[in-house]
């Protein structure tokens, strides 16, 4: 039984909700252990094809909540604190690393952590309201989540360079013109699940190996072996099979999956 955190599916779309809607879905440490435990069944459960990742009542997620943070200096050693920032990067270091395409859903506030934990997701549809910040240097902290790794690798250094030293606000319309979000939606929710709707509709395996292979850390030639490895495991996949006689018979494809 998870308190912070709603973890559910349905045809084939694993939905977690940071639920803490009170404080703007800021997490606590109990949010990060279950954050990190919805993420890990996400991923071994071969009922699920893609995440979406959001918070409750239309939000997203405002960082750590200050009411809840002990003052570290004074309550914890380096190496405890180590122990508690590694958990939250591990919530980043799982979207990254899961092949099932992630979905970031966001009609609030995504703030320090939380605009990290976004940013990791491999696609994002923010709110009208939404705002993503990467506030650090604002209360006197660096961006200790992978926001200073991820976002230059997003939209450029120099832009990337002024959002992180400066903790302005990136807006819809600035995430939309950057790339970083693929749409502004009045629902943000109801358009990634559309968004999930479409990667449905494709070959599951292709889609993994594809989002395994958006690489920018590792050269062609590292991109070219393991191209070679993953396009012998679509050739022999079954839904390779059946999308080719869809795409001759001019029908659209049946791939037998067990729905979550």
């Amino acid at each position: 039984m998870r308190d912070d955190v709603r973890y559910e599916t349905a045809d084939g779309i694993a939905t977690i909700t940071i639920d803490r809607p009170e404080v703007y879905n800021a997490f606590r440490r109990e949010t990060i252990l279950e954050l990190n435990e919805a993420l890990r069944e996400a991923a071994a459960d071969d009922g699920v094809y893609v995440v979406v990742l959001t918070g409750a009542e239309g939000g997203f997620c405002a960082g750590a909540d200050v009411t809840e943070m002990p003052d570290w200096s004074e309550e914890l050693t380096e190496e405890e604190y180590a122990g508690y920032l590694w958990a939250v990067q591990n919530v980043v270091r799982q979207l990254r690393g899961m092949e099932k395409p992630s979905i970031a859903a966001v009609g609030g506030p995504a703030v320090g952590a939380g605009c990290d934990f976004a940013l990791a997701c491999d696609l994002r549809v923010v709110g009208p309201d939404a705002f993503l910040r990467e506030g650090f240097v604002r209360v006197g902290l660096v961006p200790g989540d992978g926001g200073a790794w991820l976002l230059p690798r997003l939209i450029g250094e120099a832009k990337a360079t002024e959002y992180l030293l400066t903790g302005t606000d990136i807006t819809p319309a600035d995430a939309v013109d950057l790339g970083l979000a693929v749409a502004i939606a009045d629902d943000p929710v109801e358009r990634a699940r559309e968004l999930a709707d479409e990667l449905l509709e494709l070959p599951a395996l292709a889609v993994r190996r594809t989002n395994a292979l958006i690489d920018p850390e590792q050269s062609f030639e590292e991109y070219c072996e393991r191209a070679i490895a993953y396009q012998w495991e679509c050739v022999t996949d079954a839904e390779h099979a059946e999308a080719i006689a869809a795409f001759g018979e001019d029908r659209e494809p049946n791939f037998d999956r067990d729905d979550a």
